[in-house]
Formats: structure tokens, C-alpha cells, sequence
């Protein structure tokens, strides 16, 4: 299990800040939507440069044609990022080319699909996909593993059954961790650090409980005694 931090505050400036109070730790960094398009390749240079030991996850969810989604998928290779995701909705053919595409790569990125996101709530998700969320996680999961991705950006709640169904070494990703029982705020399914560590979550996702906290770090040294007894 290793801890990724999600950068989800609204200034490169506050980012780079709670990363620097952070930069004692090699732990995993999420990168997401709003930072990169705001920030791009230099706020990614940045966090290395804070600490060279940072893995970056960047969090983007590419999900197009399968051409464009593994001409993307290059282009963040070249990024010297440790991380990122796709749709697992795209489909198998996306999956494959994306994966066909960064094959020349001599240390590629490793690629994990979304399954479900974790602010779905079990109605909402089947007005979508029209399958409950543990059905559908499991499905895309095999999907995924069969077109040789590294593992899934699940829920807690399903990474137990998506290993079971594909490998132990297939990676489980999953936001909305609560590491102490914080406040969901817009997720619906979140789960303490115990369960995910019960349920074999490779990466838990925090975010909120640790940059909301008025010590950040000493919140980071009190979920990693909890990862690393």
C-alpha cells in the first residue's frame, strides 16, 4: 500500500506549498484536472523538483477514440510522469491501442481504467451503465486486466472482488478514502485506511482530510503509522 495525496487546492502556490511540507515522504502525488489545465508541465517539474522521490499520478480519465486516446496517452509518457488513467467505457480497442502505443517505451507510465467514480451512488450509476456498480466495476476490471493495463481506479468497496476476479498484482487505485471516518463531503462511497487496507487497496487517495487539516504532515506521519505499523 502506498499513499497518494491529492493536490486539489485552488493555487499552484497552495499545492506546491502542501507538497513542500510534505517533501520528507516518498509518497505518490495527484495531479488532476483543474492543476494540470491550470499549471501544466511546469507545476509536474515542479513537485520534482521539490522532492525527486515524488511518484506522479496524473489524474486526466482520457476517454475518446482509441487513436487520440493513445496519441494522449504518448504525450503524458513524454511527461515523465509514474501514472495515469483512462475510461475503462472507452472499451477494449481503446485499451489496447493506448497500450500498443506505449509499448516502445522503455519505462512506461503505469495505465490503470476507471471502473466507476467513487461520487456515483448505486441509482445514479444504473440510470448509466444499467448494471449495479459491483457488476460493472468487476467487468471493466476483467476488460481492463485482459488488455494488459496495470489495474483500476475503483472504491474500496470493490477491490477485494476485482482481484479476485483478475490478479493480486492487478492494481486497485481508490479515491474517497476517509483514513479516521472525515466527512464524505461529495463522495458517496468512501471507506477508512483499516477497511482498504482489509480489502488489498494498492493506492488510497487522500485529499481533503490531509490539506484541510491544520498540520497537514503530522495528518501524513499519522495515516502512514496506520499503513506502516
Amino acid at each position: 500500500m502506498e499513499l497518494c495525496v491529492a493536490l486539489d487546492l485552488s493555487s499552484a502556490k497552495e499545492n506546491l506549498a502542501l507538497a513542500e511540507s510534505l517533501k520528507g515522504y516518498s509518497i505518490w502525488m495527484k495531479v488532476g484536472f483543474r492543476a494540470y489545465i491550470r499549471d501544466g508541465k511546469p507545476f509536474i517539474e515542479a513537485l520534482k523538483a521539490i522532492n525527486p522521490e515524488f511518484k506522479i499520478f496524473l489524474d486526466l480519465k482520457l476517454y475518446d477514440i482509441p487513436n487520440t486516446m493513445a496519441d494522449a496517452a504518448e504525450e503524458i509518457a513524454k511527461l515523465g510522469v509514474d501514472m495515469f488513467n483512462i475510461h475503462a467505457s472507452a472499451g477494449a480497442v481503446a485499451m489496447k491501442t493506448v497500450m500498443d502505443r506505449l509499448s516502445s517505451y522503455e519505462k512506461r507510465p503505469l495505465v490503470l481504467a476507471v471502473t466507476a467514480l467513487t461520487s456515483f451512488n448505486e441509482a445514479n450509476f444504473q440510470l448509466i451503465y444499467e448494471k449495479t456498480i459491483d457488476e460493472k466495476a468487476e467487468q471493466f476490471a476483467k476488460i481492463s486486466y485482459e488488455n494488459g493495463l496495470d489495474g483500476v481506479v475503483c472504491s474500496t468497496f470493490e477491490s477485494r472482488a476485482i482481484k479476485n476476479a483478475t490478479s493480486e498484482a492487478f492494481l486497485t487505485l481508490c479515491p474517497g478514502i476517509r483514513p479516521f471516518g472525515e466527512d464524505a463531503g461529495d463522495q458517496q462511497r468512501v471507506a477508512t485506511l483499516e477497511l482498504a487496507q482489509k480489502e488489498g487497496v494498492d493506492y488510497p487517495v487522500i485529499g481533503r482530510p490531509i490539506y484541510k487539516d491544520e498540520n497537514p504532515q503530522a495528518k501524513v506521519e499519522q495515516i502512514l503509522k496506520v499503513m506502516y505499523p
